[in-house]
């Protein structure tokens, strides 16, 4: 069939009446007579009118076409509903050159060219399938995503068989049949090695063109990683409110326990060693003395405490506490050391790491009460991509590792999960406060470094720690020097302290030991008495957290109204990230803290 358009004219510029008539001389009447044949020509008038109105719509189609590929469009549209013509063709023949072509044929196939293309490049799985479960046609992102080799494979599945719940199955063919439509529905896939995926769907149902039948047209999206990702995030935020959490309640704690402290010690002192209530005034001292351990954990945990950050190295550490670590595990667990660090220096305190290894050698011994084999091991990575854990993101970089694995019972996914939290245990009441792991958690973050936990129920757990690589050689420690001059003085001491009964505590005790004292409840104040103090101030003794004005901020203002007066910073958070390292080590006093050690700290700044 001809479409009777000349070469070189456009089909704007066929008039309405002529190409109706052009039509109906080139053809209408064979038309006619072929759907008589095919009706039995029981309804003639019904069929003439119907030819009639498709002939108005070629007509129409024809004047407001914008171009040729377009009109043969609705050429051949108008014809298939007049008939079935599944190889209905649209000719144009070329008097000049005698040929006859068939550009709606063409562009048909360079569409399906394209779209094939589209589909098997695409980077997002891509299927047909029958409603009941058949693969028709899949991508190759589809193939890789399930991890078959070739499409073979996964057409000789149904659709059914790679989701990991029937009942999710069942619920997204209902809804197709139902609305014909899913969008972003996420559910669980198997790949062929059995490992689970996440997988965001969206598709819809139609028609298929040979029989009808219903077919699901959808586009599967592996999401996997990115609810990983989500979930870590997650899970990096909760421990991180839980550790501010932690730090504002060790705070305040602290401010009482100070008090109870420092009054407990006043008492000791005053019933002396033979009065009936000593005792009393004692078990107030230890109990004292328990809560400061819990509020370090505590401090430990939200990374608020003082860290004596040196190069040390790991290797010397474990084994200096290798002997001390075997009489603790008991006879029936076997200690195995390998030590692997070719240089194992990093930047941590000492004394802290110490703690991390003992926390975690009591944890591996607590999950092998029938014995078992507990191995720490030093090791060096070097990680060139980040890697992913329950609690955070490691970034790339080069790391001194320290690992203790032990062959006891193992955790679930869901204890793995919460395994850092302060106060979750999964001990007996009477073994523990669930403070044990989260103290090396935070220890180790605030030193910079990572720490990943691997178990599974009945296969054990390994516990280990990442701190960055060092080039330089370790620092030697140096021991504490208790300080041997006496506590008593004469200077001015000024006093600022938010805390009352901290407040009148420090004055009391320093009172005592013969000093003047200045007394202010914050920043403000502090700096209006020393305005109004026309005589010499030797000492500032300040709260570094404080409402409004903290302690760092008056101290520097004061430091320039009054260049030689010292300064000695009190808080029961944390100096590290308010004062510098040579700061906290030489003029802080972290709460709770003795009587006695508060003279000897002032009378030590005050020579220094």
């Amino acid at each position: 069939m001809s479409d009777g358009v000349a070469s070189g004219k456009k089909p704007q510029e066929i008039a309405h009446a002529e190409a109706l008539q052009n039509a109906r001389d080139s053809g209408v009447k064979q038309l006619m007579l072929r759907d008589d044949a095919a009706s039995g020509s029981k309804a003639p008038a019904e069929d003439a009118a119907r030819l009639t109105q498709a002939l108005a719509d070629l007509a129409q189609k024809t004047a407001s076409a914008r171009d040729l590929p377009q009109l043969f469009d609705s050429v051949h549209a108008i014809v298939n509903l007049m008939m079935e013509a599944p190889n209905f063709r649209i000719a144009i023949f070329d008097p000049e050159d005698q040929l006859v072509s068939f550009p709606y044929e063409q562009a048909l196939r360079e569409s399906e060219a394209r779209y094939r293309s589209l589909v098997q490049s695409a980077a997002h799985g891509i299927y047909r399938a029958e409603l009941d479960g058949k693969f028709l046609d899949v991508n190759p992102a589809l193939v890789a995503m399930l991890g078959y080799v070739g499409s073979v494979e996964v057409l000789a599945l149904d659709a059914r068989d790679v989701f990991a719940s029937q009942r999710e199955w069942e619920q997204l063919r209902e809804k197709l049949r139902q609305t014909g439509r899913i969008a972003r529905a996420e559910v669980q896939w198997k790949r062929k090695g059995g490992d689970s995926i996440t997988v965001r769907i969206s598709g819809r149902a139609v028609a298929r063109g040979d029989d009808g039948k219903q077919v699901v047209e959808a586009i599967a999206e592996d999401v996997t990683e990115w609810r990983v990702l989500e979930e870590q995030f997650r899970q990096a935020q909760k421990m991180e409110a839980v550790g501010r959490l932690a730090g504002g309640i060790a705070h305040d704690f602290n401010n009482l326990l100070m008090v109870i402290s420092g009054y407990s010690e006043t008492l000791k002192e005053e019933l002396g060693p033979s009065h009936a209530l000593l005792g009393k005034a004692e078990a107030i001292q230890q109990a004292t003395d328990r809560a400061t351990t819990l509020t370090r954990q505590l401090l430990a945990f939200s990374r608020k405490q003082v860290l004596d950050l040196k190069i040390v190295d790991v290797n010397a550490i474990v084994s200096d506490m290798e002997q001390l670590l075997r009489p603790l595990i008991g006879e029936d667990i076997e200690l195995v050391t390998l030590l692997n660090a070719e240089n194992g220096c990093a930047r941590a305190d000492a004394g802290q790491l110490e703690q991390v290894l003992m926390n975690l050698v009591v944890n591996a011994r607590d999950a092998m009460p029938s014995g078992g084999r507990l191995t720490i091991e030093t090791g060096d990575l070097t990680l060139d991509q980040p890697r992913t854990g329950e609690q955070s993101i490691m970034q790339p970089g080069r790391y001194i590792t320290l690992s203790v694995k032990d062959s006891g019972a193992g955790m679930s996914k869901e204890t793995l999960s919460r395994v850092f939290e302060p106060f979750f245990t999964t001990k007996d009441k009477s073994k523990g406060t669930g403070l044990g792991l989260s103290t090396v958690y935070g220890i180790v973050k605030q030193s910079g470094g990572y720490i990943f936990v691997e178990s599974e129920p009945g296969r054990g757990a390994e516990f280990t720690i990442y701190l960055p690589w060092i080039e330089n050689p370790p620092e030697a420690r140096k021991p504490a020097k208790p300080f041997a001059g006496t506590s008593y003085g004469h200077e001015t001491v000024l006093l600022v302290e938010d805390e009352e009964s901290v407040r009148e505590l420090v004055k009391e005790t320093l009172e005592s030991k013969g000093y003047r004292l200045l007394l202010a409840e914050n920043g403000l104040e502090g700096i209006q008495q020393a305005c109004d103090f026309p005589e010499n101030i030797d000492l500032l003794i300040t709260d570094v957290v404080m409402p409004g004005m903290g302690g760092r901020e008056m101290a520097n203002k004061l430091l320039a109204q009054r260049p030689g007066i010292k300064v000695l910073f009190l808080s029961g958070y944390t100096g590290d990230q308010l004062l510098d390292q040579e700061e906290s080590e030489k003029c802080f006093l972290q709460k709770p803290f003795t009587l006695q050690a508060l003279a000897g700290k002032v009378r030590e700044v005050l020579e220094s």
